[in-house]
């Protein structure tokens, strides 16, 4: 039964990439916990925006190709100018924002939706 669940996870980035798509951006919603303010950002591939003392830019977004409206995922870096490295780099998961989300104090930042246009 174990190998089954190893065949079964090597498998599964090979299947991730050949079921989903490419998308040109990506919808963000950004928090401020001391204002309670939420803002929502369109990001295209690359691009980078200040939000407070952030700068968000969204490497990739991809999304299922059988079902564009379902869930997506995407690469994004967020740099905080009071540190040196990145305060957050990854991929985020729009069903399951807190499955891996920036830690920081002040700022919450999920990904919404991928823009298709």
């Amino acid at each position: 039964m174990r190998w089954v669940a190893v065949l079964l996870l090597a498998a599964a980035p090979a299947m991730a990439q050949q079921a989903t798509n490419s998308a040109p951006g990506g919808e963000l919603r950004l928090l401020d916990k001391v204002t309670g303010v939420t803002t929502d950002i369109r990001l295209s591939r690359g691009e980078t925006r200040p939000f407070g003392r952030l700068g968000i830019t969204m490497g990739e977004c991809r999304y299922p190709a059988e079902n564009p409206n379902s869930d997506a995922f995407g690469w994004v870096e967020i740099r905080d100018e009071s540190i040196d490295r990145p305060a957050f780099s990854g991929w985020m998961i729009a069903s399951s924002p807190a499955l891996h989300a920036l830690d920081h104090p002040r700022y919450d930042v999920w990904l919404l939706r991928c823009n298709r246009e």
